[in-house]
């Protein structure tokens, strides 16, 4: 049987129980090499077979977990975060319904999570924002017209970029010739929730420069949006004066 277990987003303890049970019994674990905390291979068992996927193809994961599952192997393909953001996960499991091997997907904690966990953030706060839109800045990977940087700005709403931190400059003007302005309040979170974790405040403005000073190029999130200031309305869902389901609103 093949999983493909999320990870999480570095924090080894991220990882879900499904997910740590799998290591545990697993012959066989292809991992996303550094995106992956290493500590969590070690609870592995001692003769399974451990292999980084960074070094890999698409043919050579296929014919690794092929020769597994002919071996009723239990096989972990081991994603960062949550396999089903940017983990080309599709390729893989079309591959393997072609030759009729089954799998299961175990989702996992995604750094966008992990983000907002460390700025102690909320995306969807009263009255500022009621949608987060994840995307990321087109790179060598294209980005449809209509999900550019630029078209997806000029909602101005809560916004999580992936794989876009080496883009800093192009992201900063697309976010402003969307709409955004200036001095939209932004985050960078490099690296969530592992040992080495830093994040930096600043605006939308002056996002390139932040990045440029403390030198992160890579394995960070850029957030964005008003979620970041500290002006917002109280949830209803608390709210003495307002009925739920659950509980009547006060006469006051």
């Amino acid at each position: 049987m093949v999983y493909f277990v999320g990870a999480g987003c570095g924090a080894p303890d991220l990882i879900t129980v499904r997910g740590a049970k799998l290591l545990q019994q697993a012959d066989r674990v292809i991992y996303a090499g550094s995106l992956v905390n290493p500590a969590l291979l070690e609870d592995t068992k001692p003769h399974c077979l451990i292999q980084n996927s960074a070094k890999m193809t698409l043919e050579e994961v296929i014919a690794s977990i092929v020769e597994g599952s002919n071996q009723n192997e239990c096989i972990v393909r081991l994603h960062t975060g949550d396999p089903s953001l940017y983990g080309a996960i599709r390729e893989q499991m079309d591959e393997l319904d072609k030759r009729s091997i089954p799998y299961e997907v175990v989702p996992g904690v995604s750094s966008f999570c992990g983000a907002a966990a460390a700025l102690h953030a909320e995306y969807t706060l009263p009255e500022v924002s009621q949608t987060l839109i994840i995307t990321r800045m087109a790179g060598k990977t294209p980005v449809p017209e209509r999900e550019s940087l630029r078209r997806l700005a000029e909602h101005q709403t809560s916004m999580a970029l992936f794989l876009s931190a080496s883009l800093a400059k192009e992201v900063q003007n697309e976010l402003i010739l969307g709409g955004y302005s200036p001095n939209t309040p932004a985050a960078i979170v490099y690296k969530a929730t592992w040992p080495d974790e830093q994040c930096f405040r600043c605006t939308i403005e002056t996002l390139a420069q932040t990045l440029q000073e403390h030198r992160i190029t890579k394995t960070a999130l850029i957030l964005v949006g008003d979620f970041l200031d500290s002006q917002y309305e109280r949830s209803k869902l608390y709210d003495p004066t307002f009925s739920t389901e659950f509980r009547k609103a006060s006469k006051e």
